[in-house]
């Protein structure tokens, strides 16, 4: 397998090669970020039923009372 290197940047999320290289559409690349550590990354995941069938289950009702005034 021939290797070749070309130097870029990130712009906007994108990488730019510095030099006016057009590449293939779907060419394989290998990204080398020198001194760069990933942080991981923690998920938060909405709740989701086991069941969705028991969605009924959870409807929520809605109960207006007067406000006392007196209190």
């Amino acid at each position: 397998m021939q290797v070749t290197t070309f130097e870029g940047i990130i712009e906007n999320g994108t990488i730019r090669l510095r030099e006016k290289i057009r590449l293939p559409e779907k060419t394989k690349v290998y990204v080398v970020v020198p001194g760069f550590s990933i942080e991981p990354v923690s998920h938060i995941f909405s709740p989701r039923l086991a069941h969705p069938e028991q969605a009924d289950d959870f409807i929520k009702e809605v109960i207006e009372i007067e406000s006392d005034d007196a209190v």
